[in-house]
């Protein structure tokens, strides 16, 4: 269990968010899988909606600004103490920036990239807003890993922007995974080699008491869900919600 209270290091995951054309549904769903109450800004913030778990941020969710769009996706933000400087290591190191840092009114300084192989994420520079305040306990978010069919050019843009250290998977000898660690040693997350993705993107796992439960909630509630797999590490289904939303659930290893 993991409650936080203060910035997390540069390159850690910090805070998850996702723009859907249905708030109330969206609501529905996430409440019925994950028990969320829900915060809902205002009109002026595009009713911007804080994820609450026993009170305390988990994520945020708001309605899509483009009526066009069709593609939905949990975003992922990673910490860091000085966006302005993070966004020229971005560029630096061959990735492109969507949108340049600016202020998100007292609550932190962000920016949105992409990385050499295509996948978005954000960059959140915490003030009175310091990300997830609930994190590595059931229904809030795990961990996020990338997954992309070029792992060899995402790992060195990796290290260069967030300082990370690159280390195999002896574990799984037959996948192309990578571990993704801070300087202190700390695991932030990995790089999956995926031959048959087709696109690179930052995946997020939530843990879940029970895997095999969670899937019958998400059925239950309008979302699809692959068959529980068990690995060394423990449960983990594929969930997709009412708008498409790709994600995963893990819980601990079957007894």
């Amino acid at each position: 269990m993991s409650h936080l209270s203060a910035n997390q290091p540069l390159g850690t995951p910090t805070w998850i968010d996702l723009g859907i054309p249905d708030l109330d549904r969206a609501m529905a769903f996430y409440h019925a899988l994950f028990g969320w109450e829900f915060d809902i800004g205002p009109a002026e913030t595009g009713h911007y909606t804080t994820c609450l778990l026993d009170g305390k941020r988990a994520a945020a969710i708001m309605p899509n600004p483009d009526p066009a769009a069709t593609d939905f996706w949990w975003n992922v933000y990673l910490a860091t103490d000085d966006c302005d400087a993070t966004v020229e290591r971005v560029r630096a190191a061959g990735g492109t920036v969507l949108s340049e840092p600016m202020d998100v009114m007292e609550q932190g300084r962000m920016a949105i990239v992409k990385d050499p192989v295509g996948a978005q994420f954000g960059l959140w520079q915490g003030n009175k807003h310091i990300g997830a305040e609930v994190v590595n306990e059931p229904n809030s978010f795990l961990r996020n890993d990338l997954v992309t069919p070029d792992a060899a050019l995402a790992r060195p843009f990796y290290a260069a922007v967030f300082d990370f250290t690159l280390d195999g998977n002896p574990d799984l000898p037959d996948l192309d995974f990578t571990f993704l660690r801070r300087p202190d040693g700390h695991e932030i997350g990995g790089i999956v080699g995926e031959p048959t993705a087709t696109k690179s993107s930052w995946g997020t796992l939530f843990q879940v008491d029970d895997c095999h439960a969670a899937v019958e909630r998400v059925v239950a509630a309008g979302g699809t869900a692959d068959a529980v797999q068990e690995m060394v590490y423990g449960n983990t289904a594929a969930i997709t919600d009412p708008f498409g939303v790709t994600f995963d659930i893990g819980s601990p290893p079957s007894a």
